[in-house]
């Protein structure tokens, strides 16, 4: 087991351990749309949204109502939609932002002689107001996350509330998107920060161009040195060679290691499939895997003994290569507790597969697995290109 000291080697590339934090985990849909929605109508000075999946509807209608309204009060608004994950979103959402004074800009736009550029995504969801709120997480703006009009809905998904010195750091790294996109970031500088008594430990972390393989490694690492439990949530979970050894390994040393992955509700199948062809020898190693049966599992946490980290990263090999990824980092005892609670009860509504039945699956599972795996090994081939 490794001893974890959280020094230079774990900064994060930059992104250093912040005390005196307040974290609150939203666990219910309408709870974190909510408290986003809210905070966005009590902004004073400014608004920075980064967003990767928001389609037309009704979430995005108030989104970009509360928007407009915020801009035309004075409110520096600024919002980054990624070309690809905003595809759906008509153009009378962004002419209505436009017109209320929002400063809205794409993320890599596509274009067809970009090629594998056009694979590049931001994949992100945050949300900061006046530099002293951030919202983190794995929700998009679409109604899939926020109507429970169709069998499986609302997608079951996580967002952390944020106050303190991390979010400073958040809006550092809204501010390289931000250039990216070819804006100035003018908007103000976060207020000191007083330490919160009694605060946590916060640390962002991102996955991008020359970071991409930071985030992944901290997860390996913080897996590495549990002494209790590694338990994962995510919705799209195809692991690297090293991250599947390292699940098994500490299991086999009497860590509980968990996986709570999609059921049959998911909207990519092909994904579900690539994944379900390493769940064998995990289960053989002692690994437990649950798949979550009510609706849609869209969340992404690790809870790794009292370190916990929620965000948009799924932790597959796709959101590493081609997708600039956030999550929270908390370290704090209490806050890890609500993320057990949370974790045990979405636990509880799905099914657990058993080592000894899972190789009795049906003859047609076992062909989809490895067709979805040789797609999954032919995209991982392909060669990244770099993020201007």
């Amino acid at each position: 087991m490794t001893d974890i000291q959280d020094t230079d080697q774990f900064t994060g590339a930059g992104w250093p351990w912040r005390s005196g934090n307040r974290f609150h985990l939203l666990a219910d849909n309408e709870q974190f749309f909510e408290r986003m929605l809210q905070s966005i109508e009590a902004a004073r000075a400014y608004v920075l949204l980064e967003m990767y999946l928001v389609e037309s509807g009704i979430i995005t209608g108030r989104f970009a109502e509360a928007l407009g309204r915020a801009a035309r009060r004075g409110v520096r608004v600024c919002v980054v939609f990624d070309a690809f994950g905003s595809l759906r979103l008509a153009a009378s959402y962004r002419r209505s932002l436009v017109a209320a004074g929002v400063d809205l800009r794409t993320f890599n736009p596509i274009r067809l002689r970009a090629r594998l550029h056009n694979f590049l995504r931001d994949h992100r969801k945050l949300l900061l107001v006046d530099g002293v709120t951030a919202f983190v997480g794995g929700a998009g703006l679409t109604d899939e996350f926020a109507i429970a009009a169709r069998p499986g809905q609302p997608w079951r998904d996580l967002m952390v509330e944020i106050s303190g010195p991390v979010v400073a750091d958040w809006q550092r790294a809204f501010a390289r998107t931000w250039r990216r996109t070819g804006g100035v970031p003018d908007f103000p500088q976060p207020p000191s920060t007083i330490d919160i008594e009694d605060g946590a430990d916060g640390r962002v972390a991102l996955s991008e161009a020359r970071e991409r393989s930071v985030l992944a490694n901290g997860v390996v690492r913080r897996i590495d040195a549990a002494r209790t439990r590694a338990w994962i949530m995510s919705a799209y979970f195809v692991p690297s060679r090293r991250f599947r050894k390292a699940l098994r390994v500490a299991a086999r040393r009497g860590v509980d290691v968990r996986l709570l992955v999609p059921g049959p509700m998911t909207d990519h199948p092909w994904v579900r499939h690539a994944a379900r062809r390493y769940y064998g020898k995990m289960l053989r190693n002692g690994v437990k895997i649950f798949e979550y049966q009510p609706r849609m599992l869209h969340a992404k946490m690790i809870v790794c003994d009292d370190w916990v980290s929620i965000g948009s990263s799924n932790l597959d090999r796709w959101s590493f290569k081609w997708n600039l990824e956030a999550n929270q980092e908390i370290r704090n005892a209490a806050f890890a507790a609500v993320a057990v609670e949370v974790f045990e009860a979405d636990c509880s509504k799905s099914e657990a597969l058993s080592r000894r039945n899972w190789p009795q699956r049906a003859w047609l599972d076992r062909q989809q697995e490895r067709i979805a795996g040789l797609l999954d090994r032919m995209l991982d081939r392909w060669r990244r290109p770099r993020v201007p």
